[in-house]
């Protein structure tokens, strides 16, 4: 029977496939796809802890790229998950590629994966983006029900997040601003990201075929300055650009990440004989 609640989603039948979500979002933000890869795999998609929904995060688990990946690991060692098709995008991608690195991935699609970074003035860019729409949601989260009815609002409040935020059903627009205020580990993350140890590291040790897809219209990790180290640090990678795309474009374009998933988890198996001639 399928699994929903705030904390997890899990349901269909095959080869485990799980899906990352991204910093202050929940699982929530994989819905446009879930009809497609449920019939084909069987799905987890967690929240990760400290966000909202998701088991908190615990005082003794550093904030770290490292830490964050333990507390998923626990997440999965719990559905009884030791491998899988891992699938994240942003943070999400960032961890994907990390468990990669410690022997969980059967293959990886990183969807404009985050802590690639390597200026700390970046670094210091992306904390004073969040900051700023942590600031709008909080004042706008009483009203969200409301300011968030019309299409062309949905597009004009999720412009940094996505390219066609009007595809955003109004209810789930709200859920994604509230889940935006309620996120517990928002200044750890800050904390975080100032320290470096919210950076990725070792990515050349990565086994698992890597699929990595970025939107061309990316606002939040532009594809200039975060896609190098991906491109040159991950061996043998697949790397796409996901035209009229943004930095979420589970929204924009559904068909176009199932497809680009589906071509991910093909890398990992293994490719039939030729048939003699």
């Amino acid at each position: 029977m399928p699994e929903i609640s705030d904390a997890r989603f899990r349901a269909g039948e095959g080869e485990p496939l799980v899906l990352i979500h991204g910093f202050t979002a929940t699982w929530r933000c994989w819905t446009p796809l879930l009809a497609e890869l449920v019939p084909r795999f069987d799905v987890f998609a967690p929240t990760l802890s400290g966000h909202d929904g998701g088991p908190d995060h615990p005082a003794g688990v550093p904030m770290s790229m490292a830490g964050a990946a333990e507390l998923l690991e626990r997440q999965l060692d719990e559905q009884g998950i030791e491998t899988a098709h891992l699938v994240g995008n942003s943070l999400g991608g960032a961890l994907a590629i990390e468990l990669a690195r410690r022997g969980r991935a059967r293959s990886v699609t990183a969807i404009s994966p985050g802590a690639g970074w390597t200026d700390p003035l970046e670094g210091e860019r992306i904390v004073r983006f969040f900051r700023r729409t942590q600031r709008l949601a909080r004042m706008s989260a009483p009203r969200a029900h409301v300011l968030l009815r019309r299409p062309g609002s949905r597009r004009l409040a999720f412009r940094d997040v996505m390219l066609r935020g009007e595809l955003v059903q109004p209810h789930e627009a709200v859920a994604l601003v509230r889940s935006s205020v309620r996120c517990r580990v928002v200044d750890l993350v800050f904390d975080a990201i100032r320290q470096g140890t919210a950076m990725l590291d070792h990515m050349g040790d990565v086994d698992a075929p890597v699929l990595v897809a970025w939107g061309r219209h990316d606002r939040i990790l532009p594809l200039e300055r975060h896609a190098p180290r991906f491109r040159s640090e991950l061996r043998g990678v697949d790397f796409r650009v996901l035209e009229r795309c943004g930095h979420t474009p589970m929204w924009d374009d559904p068909p176009l990440l199932v497809r680009t998933i589906l071509d991910g988890v093909a890398a990992a198996r293994p490719t039939a004989a030729p048939a003699p001639a």
